[in-house]
């Protein structure tokens, strides 16, 4: 294994820092949604459809709030974000076990509209502390680490909510929160790198970045988790109709450590794989999962292939929007791509369950992984058709030494 990549990103002044830092500060964020449903249910005693509501209102304000915050981060810098993120996101989770259902709802939506946007500043973050040809490395730790965080944070939310309570879940949440925006705060990565200076004279518009091509990633970005989001689901329905739900553990632990050595290979490669050849093969791999038997151990075979792209696909993407947009617009786009991030995830599980309810858990997987191969594959063939016109259109001749200097010689 040819180590050196992630040596040399690792070795840049900053980057170790950074990563361990945003691994511990999303741990207590990858609690949230299940510390939030496990109160909702368990303690206010409502129903299941109440505790997504309120999840759906977290996940809406998080959705309209990280574009926001991240423009907020380019205009103003990152430690008042970070300030002001932490003290609402803390006071909200802190003072949830006081508030009634409707209030809570209210208090979900505006936690989530200023919720501390780890996410975004670690990817932020990774493009001014690495030189694009570094990145690739880079990212890829950045989404090993979110899929850590994914394994530790929900299994830590629910041991709390039934061994002590869910009310003390919330609190842990607070404080973690707390914690996480203060590591942050101190730590202050840089948005930017020292080479890319603030345009303050004149703002860059949105014309100029929010590019067709940055749109199709965005729109990748969103198919990517919708599969992810849609196989959480349907693992859970087909071991559920097989009477195998106490393996359901064990299989998606083996889901996302396929996840993590598919990110480690994707560092190491030598050549660039376009992201959206990458969601398009996630999709493929996706559609046949439920088809592959209903004994756990087939099923976790089954989610190899699947398993192996989740973080390259996560990792390509948020290298991509690295790559298409100026340093003074960065947060903002990098936000935009945590929208993205956030509305696939929340798509994925609803289309998922319609899809299984209707039919049957196998059509969950081919569903979701069919809508992730339609949209990569169809941005991928648009992105072939405008190489093939660069590649057709004619070039001038270059000016003879004659021609050239005629300009100067007037």
């Amino acid at each position: 294994m040819n180590l050196t990549p992630y040596r040399e990103a690792l070795a840049l002044p900053g980057v170790r820092s950074l990563m361990l830092v945003t691994l511990l500060a999303r741990v207590p964020k990858t609690m949230t949604v299940i510390a939030l449903t496990m109160y909702v249910v368990l303690d206010l005693e409502h129903g299941y459809a109440a505790a997504g509501l309120a999840g759906a209102a977290m996940t809406i304000g998080s959705a309209v709030g990280a574009p926001l915050l991240g423009r907020l981060v380019d205009r103003r810098g990152l430690r008042p974000v970070l300030a002001l993120t932490t003290v609402a996101e803390a006071a909200f989770w802190f003072t949830a076990p006081l508030m009634p259902y409707p209030v809570l709802l209210g208090g979900a939506l505006l936690g989530g509209l200023l919720c501390l946007p780890v996410f975004g500043v670690a990817r932020q973050s990774v493009a001014a502390l690495v030189p694009p040809e570094k990145r690739r490395p880079a990212y890829a730790l950045d989404s090993m680490a979110v899929e850590l965080s994914f394994m530790v944070g929900p299994a830590l939310a629910v041991l709390l909510a039934t061994s002590v309570s869910p009310k003390a879940s919330l609190l842990v949440v607070s404080g973690g929160v707390a914690l996480a925006g203060v590591a942050l705060f101190w730590l202050n990565p840089p948005t930017r790198a020292d080479h890319e200076p603030l345009d303050t004279a004149r703002p860059v518009s949105r014309r100029e970045w929010l590019t067709p091509r940055l749109l199709g990633i965005l729109a990748i970005s969103t198919a990517s988790t919708l599969v992810l989001g849609g196989t959480d689901v349907a693992v859970v329905a087909v071991l559920r109709a097989a009477e195998q739900v106490e393996w359901t553990g064990l299989v998606l632990a083996i889901w996302a450590v396929c996840s993590l050595v598919g990110g480690f290979v994707y560092g190491m490669v030598s050549r660039s794989v376009s992201p959206l050849l990458i969601v398009t093969m996630l999709g493929l791999c996706t559609i046949p999962i439920g088809f592959g038997g209903t004994q756990w151990w087939s099923l976790a075979l089954a989610l190899l292939p699947a398993g192996v792209l989740c973080a390259p696909a996560l990792a390509a993407t948020a290298n991509a929007v690295s790559q298409l947009v100026p340093a003074g617009v960065r947060g903002e786009a990098m936000g935009l791509q945590n929208s993205a991030i956030t509305v696939g995830l929340a798509l994925g599980a609803p289309l998922a369950g319609a899809v299984i309810d209707a039919s049957a858990p196998a059509w969950g997987f081919a569903a979701t992984g069919l809508i992730g191969a339609l949209v990569g594959s169809a941005f991928l063939a648009a992105e072939l058709r405008n190489h093939r016109r660069r590649i057709a259109k004619p070039t001038s001749p270059a000016p003879t030494p004659a021609t050239a200097a005629a300009p100067a010689e007037r």
